[in-house]
């Protein structure tokens, strides 16, 4: 059955115009059919044959996008760790720099507390200098040059030779203000040490040490100098402190007593008119009182004693010195 079927024949009859005669052809059924189909199969290879290459192409496309946006994303990574890094190292440097703000602050608060004992126990001549003004970094007269981009990788390491240069004036601060506070330190000794002789007059009527007693005729210890007046005469602070005391009883009269820088205490007894009051701040050479005959006293007179480690000294080696 199959062999008659390939061995069977078609007849095609080709009709042409009307003038001329119809042509026959007789082909093989295989033929017929297989030419068709040959043809067929040829177009769809064709087809799957442009598919593939497109799908191949396609795929090569994809893989070069995935490869471009990860190197994007890289990038913009490396970008964002980049500003990351530059907005810390900002942070860092803002805080060294309010940290310097504070170091200069209290430094310019010794350089005064110093320029005062200076104004008040000494004069200096200024040094002359020459002045420049600040720079502006948003200076646009005046200035010119190549224009050199800076990379972030630059900025970034700008931040930290900054960071660093910080780091090395903190320190200097940190020095400066040791030793200025130091000086301002030995200086507040000095001025709180009582040196200034405390009255107008010079007329000492007592020292210090054991006595005859000027009421009981008794032998007593005296704790410090009695240096004779008038009333109303100036009293004044033998060196600079706090007003602790300004108070009045029956031994004592009117008295003022001065805490000192460099834990010495001084006493002002007997006194006319108290001119302070309790927790002022006084000088070397203020004047706290009038001189006055209140209190024990047999006369106008100024008791002046020196207190160290709340045990009376002599204070004649102290003020003995004074130019008043």
């Amino acid at each position: 059955m199959k062999k008659r079927w390939v061995k069977q024949k078609m007849t095609l009859l080709v009709i042409r115009e009307a003038d001329q005669s119809v042509k026959q052809l007789d082909m093989s059924k295989m033929l017929v059919v297989a030419v068709p189909l040959a043809a067929v199969l040829s177009i769809s290879g064709f087809i799957v044959g442009l598919e593939m290459k497109s799908s191949a192409h396609i795929r090569s496309l994809e893989s070069m996008m995935a490869e471009r946006t990860m190197q994007m994303e890289i990038t913009v990574k490396n970008k964002e760790l980049a500003i990351q890094k530059l907005q810390n190292e900002i942070i860092r440097l803002s805080s060294q720099t309010q940290d310097m703000k504070n170091e200069m602050q209290n430094i310019t608060e010794l350089e005064q507390q110093l320029q005062q004992l200076i104004d008040t126990y000494g004069v200096t001549e200024p040094t002359k200098t020459s002045e420049i003004s600040a720079l502006s970094w948003d200076a646009v007269d005046n200035v010119g040059g190549d224009l050199i981009e800076a990379s972030q990788e630059q900025i970034l390491q700008l931040a930290q030779d900054t960071r660093s240069d910080l780091n090395q004036i903190k320190e200097m601060l940190g020095t400066m203000r040791h030793n200025v506070s130091q000086t301002l330190h030995k200086a507040q000794v000095v001025a709180g040490t009582p040196t200034e002789w405390p009255t107008v007059s010079t007329r000492l009527t007592s020292s210090f040490g054991y006595r005859k007693d000027p009421l009981t005729g008794r032998a007593a210890f005296h704790a410090g100098i009695d240096i004779g007046g008038k009333v109303g005469d100036p009293v004044f602070a033998a060196a600079d402190g706090k007003v602790i005391t300004a108070d009045k009883d029956g031994s004592h009269g009117k008295y003022i007593v001065i805490e000192h820088p460099n834990g010495l205490k001084t006493w002002y007894m007997h006194l006319h008119k108290i001119e302070v009051e309790v927790n002022d701040t006084v000088s070397k050479g203020d004047r706290i009182a009038q001189l006055g005959n209140t209190g024990r006293s047999t006369g106008p007179h100024l008791h002046f004693q020196i207190v160290q480690s709340d045990k009376p000294i002599d204070p004649l080696p102290y003020v003995k010195n004074s130019k008043k």
